[in-house]
């Protein structure tokens, strides 16, 4: 199940939000709140929460923004967007494939710091144009904001917080845009995208301990620049660290799978022939003469040598077990209709796409005449990515 909501589609692109996005929404609010009433004690507290709301959605409808240019590129490069995801560090894309040239990696990466920088500089352009108070270095920040309009104050927050977000994005660390710009120019020089997203992906982790050493000090009362002190900040920081340092392993071990299994089909890979239950069958006799009898999860159901539906283990648990006896696979299993299906000749690197994208644990396995011919698992991927490497395949490796 995915953790999160859908909130609609643009440009072909589903829109989902994660349900951390809501403690990151709830905690910018709060301190956009707590910043306006020190800011403008005047303001009565729905106006100060209000703005404070208002502040918060559109913060996110800019990284929204910011990730709409990274797929629009990448789909007029013929990349498959299959999602935008808004999460508690911002957003993500969710694109299908690698870039098929540097210059496509470098354009897709740069255009989303760019909308971030070119929104946050319209902004605050905006502000100064429509305020009568002198923009000079002797004016204290704190006595400018104070002589803004609502409107004025939230266009000049998000105008900042833009262009933050932006320089932060062109930090070359690797899977951030920055990264993604050097492993464009990395790719150009060697020609070779693994050497490119090695290199990248081994300078986005020095950089993210970077962050992480400088979180812990500033949560231990040492001041930085830029980021200045206090344990929240030290620990949101050293947080963020973290989420880039396992972003930066993940992303290079996915290309390293990605190249094993882009030239092997999934016949090599399936188990053929796996054991099979009729519609007709009864829980409780699935239970004991079939999932207690083997170590296989999911069961294809078959009708007169057609597959009608595939019954796993999940789908046993959500049956009390008082009705074992009474209830059949046909009432519990998925139908055909409602399954990704591969085919023997389709390339094990696209059916992980769809076993991850689906977010199932397995895949039946047809031939042109739709009659089964296997059933191919993540643990049967798993497999064959250990024998053919070491890297790390753990996020495959769930039962």
């Amino acid at each position: 199940m995915r953790s999160g909501f859908k909130l609609g589609r643009l440009f072909g692109i589903q829109i989902r939000v994660n349900w951390s996005w809501l403690l990151i929404f709830f905690l910018i609010t709060w301190n956009l709140a707590t910043t306006f009433s020190s800011a403008h004690g005047d303001w009565s507290a729905v106006l100060r929460w209000g703005i404070a709301v208002l502040g918060s959605l559109l913060f996110f409808t800019s990284v929204l923004a910011h990730e709409l240019a990274h797929s629009l590129v990448a789909q007029s490069q013929g990349m498959t967007v299959q999602s935008i995801r808004l999460h508690l560090f911002g957003g993500v894309s969710n694109i299908q494939q690698e870039p098929p040239s540097p210059g496509a990696e470098f354009t897709m990466a740069a255009l989303g710091p760019l909308t971030s920088l070119v929104i946050g500089t319209l902004l605050l352009a905006g502000v100064n144009l429509t305020t009568d108070v002198p923009t000079t270095r002797s004016i204290n920040p704190q006595d400018f904001i104070a002589n803004l309009s609502p409107i004025q104050t939230i266009i000049a927050w998000l105008g900042s917080v833009n262009v933050i977000l932006g320089l932060f994005n062109l930090i070359p660390g690797f899977p951030l845009d920055g990264g993604r710009v050097l492993r464009a120019i990395f790719w150009g020089i060697t020609d070779n995208l693994r050497q490119a997203t090695h290199w990248a992906s081994r300078i986005g982790q020095g950089i993210a301990w970077l962050l992480i050493f400088s979180g812990i000090s500033m949560a231990f009362g040492v001041t930085l620049p830029i980021f200045g002190t206090g344990l929240i900040s030290g620990l949101w920081l050293a947080f963020i660290g973290w989420f880039m340092h396992n972003a930066a392993v993940q992303g290079y071990q996915q290309l390293i799978i990605r190249d094993i299994l882009e030239d092997v089909p999934v016949s090599d890979l399936m188990r053929k022939d796996p054991p099979t239950v009729s519609a007709s069958t009864t829980v409780d006799t699935l239970v004991h003469s079939h999932i207690m009898q083997s170590d296989d999860h999911a069961f294809p159901v078959l009708e007169q040598n057609q597959m009608v539906g595939i019954v796993t283990l999940d789908d046993v648990r959500s049956v009390n077990r008082d009705a074992w006896t009474a209830t059949s696979v046909e009432d519990i299993m998925t139908p055909i209709d409602q399954l990704s299906i591969v085919s023997p000749d389709d390339c094990a690197d696209e059916a992980l796409k769809q076993l991850m994208g689906t977010n199932v644990r397995q895949l039946p396995v047809l031939d042109d005449e739709d009659a089964l011919r296997g059933l191919l698992r993540r643990r049967d991927i798993l497999k064959w990515l250990q024998l053919e490497t070491d890297v790390s395949a753990g996020s495959l490796s769930r039962r």
